[in-house]
């Protein structure tokens, strides 16, 4: 797909092949979400009765292990399609996803599950599939192709939630390792058949890890903050899936295969009130509030859980609270992320987010399974609440993040020379708070008021090269 030599003209939409490849690429990443949360509602259960998973530290293990591979490497799959081409790298994920998928489905004990779910994780390829994205959009468009993912994510996140105890019955477990599995294996005949082939591939600073700036990132106090706060959330997160199934069904009764009706309309309720939340702290630049109180909700319902865990309608009742913060939370996050990292180097900060958010997963797990086995199911919630108190802190003394948007112009040919000079011309331009103008990508990154800011100025400039 070609790019354009000059920037694209306010209400240009995006083309159909940049809808096809943010469409196609927007469902493998559901796949991998798919994958990873499918089996949460239910997992501990089955995971229960097998040879081994008397041990709840080994369910734990089982949940995480997933966390642990995809942590380790994403960002090497990330950068080695960089060097082997994007399609290859993902294909390669795909059948590792796939087999990781077959082998826990027939397991016949909990260490052959843990050993599937640790090579599904293996098949890493999230930062392959960004970058493949960055190649396939132009720079104009390329935050509503990540819009795009960031909704298909927490839809099919949503959808594993409630989808999980219903296939329960039907397939069971295996069923839904293996029917991943086989997803996985038709997502690479989409990659093949639907998703463009890039006419070149290079390097993004917006969606890429580069080595260089990861000494800026991880010593960058504000980011830190953020990637904590996304390592507790999702540690918090999977250890109460190694105790909630089975409080579920001793409190109320409820079969597993009834859970849906308990996830529903949490989901649903929860959903209903993140929308208006994102909103007003997007519009009204009241994201640190909100910020907060999401925070500090997520607190109080760890510290509620202690207490209620032995409570039908308690636990109900606290599951809509979780889902509540845990949906504003994973949903401002990446915006604070993108307000917070300099420009040229949002594409690693996202990658060492993305990382802390796997080891979450994994960290939660082993620590549920672990607590859970040896203490007791309150101290599960103890531990998340532990986590969410720092965090809060964390939060309340972070600073306010800017009220800015990100927006990216491609510049085609530009020397290093043509760019200093243009880069300093944008950044005197009205309501810009910060410009970098990158030589070698020929992209210009631009951070500017959402208030409002001189966005014919800006493109005159662009035109002219300064």
């Amino acid at each position: 797909m070609s790019k354009n030599t000059a920037p694209t003209p306010p209400g240009e939409s995006m083309t159909p092949l940049e809808r096809r490849a943010s469409a196609g690429l927007a469902g493998i990443f559901g796949l991998r979400m798919l994958g990873m949360f499918l089996i949460l509602p239910v997992f501990a259960i089955y995971a229960h009765d097998l040879p081994g998973g008397d041990n709840h530290t080994l369910i734990g293990l089982a949940l995480g292990a997933y966390g642990l591979t995809q942590a380790v490497l994403q960002l090497p799959f990330g950068m080695a399609s960089d060097r082997f081409g994007r399609k290859p790298v993902i294909y390669f994920g795909l059948v590792l996803f796939a087999v990781g998928s077959l082998v826990a489905a027939m397991a016949h004990d909990i260490w052959w599950v843990i050993f599937g779910r640790a090579i599904q994780g293996s098949g890493a390829i999230s930062a392959a599939v960004t970058a493949l994205l960055a190649d396939l959009t132009r720079e104009e468009h390329r935050t509503k192709a990540m819009a795009m993912i960031g909704s298909t994510i927490g839809g099919m996140f949503a959808l594993s939630m409630v989808l999980g105890p219903a296939l329960y019955d039907s397939i069971g477990v295996p069923g839904m390792f293996a029917l991943t599995g086989v997803l996985a294996l038709a997502a690479i005949g989409v990659v093949a058949k639907v998703i463009p082939d890039p006419q070149g591939s290079h390097f993004h600073s917006d969606a890429e890890v580069a080595p260089a700036k990861l000494s800026d990132v991880l010593h960058n106090p504000q980011l830190l903050r953020l990637n904590f706060g996304i390592f507790a959330l999702h540690a918090a997160q999977m250890a109460m899936f190694t105790v909630i199934p089975f409080a579920l069904r001793e409190t109320g009764n409820l079969p597993e295969s009834q859970h849906w009706k308990v996830y529903l309309p949490v989901m649903l309720v929860a959903f209903a009130f993140m929308i208006p939340a994102i909103i007003v702290g997007e519009k009204k630049a009241k994201m640190k509030p909100i910020f907060v109180f999401a925070v500090s909700l997520l607190l109080v319902t760890q510290l509620l859980m202690t207490q209620l865990i032995t409570s039908f309608w308690g636990i109900a009742t606290l599951l809509l609270t979780f889902f509540i913060a845990f949906n504003i939370l994973e949903a401002s996050l990446p915006s604070l992320i993108s307000k917070i990292a300099p420009a040229q180097a949002k594409g690693t900060a996202m990658g060492v987010y993305n990382t802390s958010q796997s080891l979450g997963l994994f960290v939660g797990g082993v620590a549920g399974g672990w607590l859970a086995h040896h203490v007791g199911n309150f101290a599960v919630f103890a531990f998340g609440a532990v986590l969410s108190a720092i965090w809060l802190v964390l939060a309340a003394t972070m600073r306010t993040p800017p009220a800015v948007r990100t927006k990216m112009y491609h510049l085609g040919d530009i020397n290093a020379v043509q760019a200093g000079m243009l880069s300093q011309s944008l950044k005197e331009v009205a309501g810009v708070n910060e410009a970098v103008v990158i030589a070698e990508e020929g992209t210009a990154i631009l951070k500017v008021d959402m208030a409002g800011w001189d966005e014919k100025t800006v493109l005159k400039l662009i035109e002219g090269k300064a």
